[in-house]
């Protein structure tokens, strides 16, 4: 599938979507309250909060019974180990293509990662918890945008999505004539990534079908 590329009429109608959500940013603003000054997985305590934040929006990671050894916070914790410190920070429109290569290594590899006794982390989860630990650098995607518009959901499927997020965020950028910074409240999405609302954008035109407005 070729989704249209973003214009600021489509974006507001995404935006619509997602303002009309109840409550619908409440858990991001709690992890990044609780995160500050950003996300370390060498802290245990933030390795918890991204569990619980990944759960909140949906992937239903099951918590270790007494007793159990904790998969995901000890495979979280060994992959932030080999990858943390290597994870482009730049915004979304200004990484390289080798950045963006270095990101889909980092997701592949988390999305094998161990999450539970009989599961892996998967796309969808890796994906999302790769935009908490950088939500100004990384589009997320679930199962149908990765399919619709990659065919895949393998590491070079999420360099190919962050690439089209580049472009996009170009784009938007120039045909608003504002900052960066100034973006997402232009857009109706006060503190809210511009990565994070093009996500938004191809959930709503994908996700849940709306039709080209």
């Amino acid at each position: 599938m070729t989704l249209v590329a973003p214009t600021l009429e489509r974006l507001a109608h995404s935006v619509k979507v997602f303002n009309g959500y109840a409550n619908v940013d409440r858990t991001w603003h709690e992890f990044v309250a609780a995160t500050v000054p950003g996300p370390d997985l060498d802290r245990a305590e933030h390795r918890r909060l991204l569990h619980r934040w990944l759960n909140s929006w949906g992937c239903r990671i099951r918590y270790p019974r007494e007793g159990e050894p904790d998969v995901f916070d000890t495979a979280t914790a060994d992959w932030w180990s080999m990858h943390g410190a290597t994870l482009p920070r730049a915004p979304l429109r200004l990484l390289s293509d080798d950045e963006l290569v270095a990101l889909g290594n980092a997701y592949a590899a988390l999305a094998t990662s161990p999450a539970g006794p009989t599961r892996t982390l998967g796309p969808t989860a890796a994906a999302k918890a790769l935009y908490a630990l950088r939500p100004d650098t990384v589009m997320p995607w679930d199962a149908a945008i990765a399919v619709s518009l990659h065919g895949a959901r393998d590491g070079a499927a999420f360099t190919r999505h962050l690439t089209l997020g580049r472009a996009w965020a170009t784009a938007v950028i120039a045909s608003a004539g504002v900052s960066e910074p100034e973006l997402p409240a232009f857009l109706g999405r006060p503190g809210i990534s511009l990565a994070k609302i093009l996500d938004e954008y191809t959930y709503v035109f994908i996700t849940l079908g709306h039709e080209h407005v």
